[in-house]
């Protein structure tokens, strides 16, 4: 069996997106160097030493086989990968992101490359602080005091101040607190594999629109007219049915929900197909069923041109779709568009994939990955 080392890691940044930065060094530390145990909140300081934009700062616990200088070497390593530009002149500066070793073990180390435990993080309460979040127990070897008196006796009184925001673990765990999310696009657009990828990869229930068991489908696309408002209204029923039975049973096997539809679809297929009138009373009964529906944390758009969208559609060769209009596509298009805007109290992220391919690429599904747990992690 492999023995594991017990180290303490200090994050800080000041410099662009601070809080995706300190996250995603938390998301290569757990990938590349050992398992993340415990993250601190995340504090909000004042820089110290230098003048510069207020730093977010925070401690990590960690697992890792790494030796001390392997170690260092690799956070070095993701330093440089996240942007951090080294200033050769003696003083500190701005950065993307810190990462110095508070601790590793009980080891007393000190080379010219590494020093440990850090020679100056008794002085800084932007360390002890949070440090003490995840470790108040923890003894320096060469002080012989805990973290908690270190922070009590610690003279720097520079103001900190604790924010609302978290680290999490992996990804999975990001995931997992966003309890339910809903992915939404024209026809063709993608969602239901989407939806399918991220339930597999991330351990999530998946809730899928059953647009297959509708009757009134085909003929709507025969004669639009005639079949639109028994198609929104079975839709809408359908949809309110499936949405009371799944999104209000918990999984305990599960650790979120993802779904491929969100019900105010309904609402914006609706308006794009009927009649002033018939809209007018569905909206009635709409409005009547969406106080009792669960809201997603984040409502996802998966916007492609009509063009593209046509390429799918036939690709995928459903017979009764295979008539539709691009100006259909387009009206649609510019449906959920609005009722986005209609809603900017809603967690809304608009992704563009027009270029991209997720199921083929898998560069392009981690890129799209990225940006919703970026716009995830500031929630």
């Amino acid at each position: 069996m492999i023995k594991t080392t017990t180290t303490y890691l200090s994050l800080g940044s000041n410099l662009g997106d601070k809080l995706n930065h300190l996250q995603e060094v938390v998301f290569l530390i757990q990938d590349s160097v050992g398992e993340v145990v415990k993250t601190s909140p995340i504090y909000e300081t004042p820089a110290w030493g230098f003048e510069g934009d207020n730093f977010f700062n925070a401690c990590i616990m960690v697992e890792t086989v790494l030796s001390p200088s392997v170690l260092l070497e690799k956070l070095l390593q993701l330093e440089t990968k996240l942007g951090r530009e080294r200033n050769r002149a003696k003083g500190y500066s701005s950065r993307t992101v810190d990462i110095d070793i508070l601790y590793y073990d009980k080891l007393i180390i000190n080379t010219e490359a590494l020093t440990i435990p850090h020679p100056n993080m008794h002085l800084r309460r932007f360390v002890l602080r949070p440090l003490a979040d995840i470790a108040p127990q923890l003894y320096h070897p060469i002080l012989n005091k805990d973290t908690r008196n270190l922070l009590q006796e610690c003279k720097d009184q520079s103001t900190i101040t604790r924010t609302h925001h978290k680290l999490y673990k992996n990804r999975s765990q990001l995931f997992s607190q966003l309890e339910y999310i809903a992915i939404e696009g024209n026809i063709g657009a993608g969602k239901t594999t989407l939806a399918h990828k991220i339930g597999q990869d991330f351990n999530a229930k998946l809730v899928l629109e059953r647009f297959a068991d509708n009757p009134f489908l085909p003929k709507f696309y025969e004669d639009q007219g005639r079949f639109a408002f028994p198609l929104e209204m079975s839709f809408l029923a359908d949809r309110y049915q499936q949405f009371m039975d799944d999104t209000s049973q918990f999984d305990l096997f599960k650790d979120f929900m993802v779904s491929d539809y969100d019900i105010n679809k309904s609402l914006i297929f609706a308006k794009v197909t009927l009649q002033e009138d018939e809209f007018k009373l569905y909206r009635k009964l709409f409005n009547l069923m969406y106080k009792e529906i669960k809201k997603p944390k984040i409502y996802i758009y998966l916007y492609q041109n009509t063009e593209r969208l046509l390429r799918n559609i036939k690709q995928r060769g459903r017979d009764y779709e295979q008539n539709i209009s691009p100006e259909y596509l387009e009206q649609l298009n510019r449906g959920y568009f609005d009722y986005i805007k209609s809603f900017p109290e809603q967690h809304n992220l608009i992704l563009d994939i027009s270029e991209l391919d997720f199921v083929e690429n898998p560069a392009d599904y981690e890129l799209i990955l990225d940006r919703i747990l970026k716009y995830a992690v500031k929630l």
